[in-house]
């Protein structure tokens, strides 16, 4: 039996801690703070970035070197057989495309999965190899499961501000300032490859019945599963736990049956988002009918 391992990165929202108590690898994401170079979960944890993003530092996303990620898979292979290899969404970042390149020349013993996941989902994309992996499955065989569910996934986010939309370019400063007027709470969505917009909410209350509505008709329409007994249910957050959950709370009173995981929002997304943001995920569950 190939004996395979799994390696995503800290975009997934797996901790290092949580990384080597589940036996799975986790490459931390470089940010670049006022042009010093930081790496997430290793001295970049989450209260010192949004310490940094609420002083106003300029902060910006980049990937892991050519040479970190190639230095892993060849440390990784002299204990392994096989690796599975889970950036996040390539429609998010170049990384995933060059994870694609550099595996050209390990002879197939590293199989990338671009299955268009970030955070919440990545890690459920994550989870799922790992349980394929330790089931006795090939690394090709791993990916083409993954593969075959890259799009059985959603992520709805309400923002709680508009600043850090206007900051990254995703919306001109004139919109930012009538949505601030107006105190708009915009919607987003990750269905597929990229961030997009969803809908516009006048309240919090009234943003948490979109995403959790939107949620429903996904179950029914997307999923054909309108009980949802088919998937897997995720709340996200930036900064504030407590409002996390809270919304938990809320959520739970819709979907009764089902077990609501809550982790942090990768912190590649809540640069460009900003603190207070509420997500809402759903992900189809391994070998479960479509």
């Amino acid at each position: 039996m190939s004996k395979v391992a799994i390696v995503t990165d800290s975009n997934s929202g797996i901790t290092q801690a949580e990384g080597e108590r589940l036996g799975i690898h986790v490459m931390p994401m470089p940010f670049y703070i006022n042009e010093e170079m930081l790496f997430e979960e290793i001295d970049l944890s989450q209260e010192q970035f949004y310490g940094r993003l609420k002083e106003g530092a300029q902060i910006k996303t980049s990937m892991p070197t050519v040479g970190s990620v190639t230095d892993t898979w060849n440390s990784l292979l002299k204990k392994y057989d096989e690796i599975v290899h889970i950036p996040m969404s390539s429609g998010l970042s170049s990384s995933c495309e060059t994870a694609l390149m550099l595996a050209q020349d390990f002879d197939g013993k590293v199989q990338v999965v671009d299955n268009q996941r970030i955070s919440v989902t990545q890690r459920q994309s994550v989870l799922d190899a790992k349980q394929l992996a330790d089931e006795g499955k090939t690394a090709a065989q791993i990916r083409d499961v993954l593969m075959e569910e890259k799009f059985l996934s959603s992520i709805y986010i309400m923002v709680d501000t508009l600043t850090y939309l206007k900051k990254g370019g995703r919306i001109t400063p004139a919109a930012a300032a009538l949505g601030t007027l107006l105190k708009l709470k915009p919607v987003l969505q990750i269905q597929g490859e990229k961030l997009d917009a969803f809908a516009k909410a006048r309240t919090l209350k009234q943003a948490k019945t979109i995403m959790t509505e939107a949620v429903k008709k996904d179950f029914a329409e997307r999923f054909h599963d309108a009980s949802g007994k088919n998937m897997h249910l995720e709340i996200a957050y930036t900064y504030d736990l407590a409002a996390a959950e809270q919304f938990k709370d809320e959520v739970q009173a819709v979907f009764p049956e089902h077990e609501i995981v809550i982790n942090p929002l990768s912190l590649s997304v809540s640069c460009h988002i900003g603190p207070g943001a509420l997500a809402l995920a759903c992900s189809h569950r391994l070998g479960a009918p479509v």
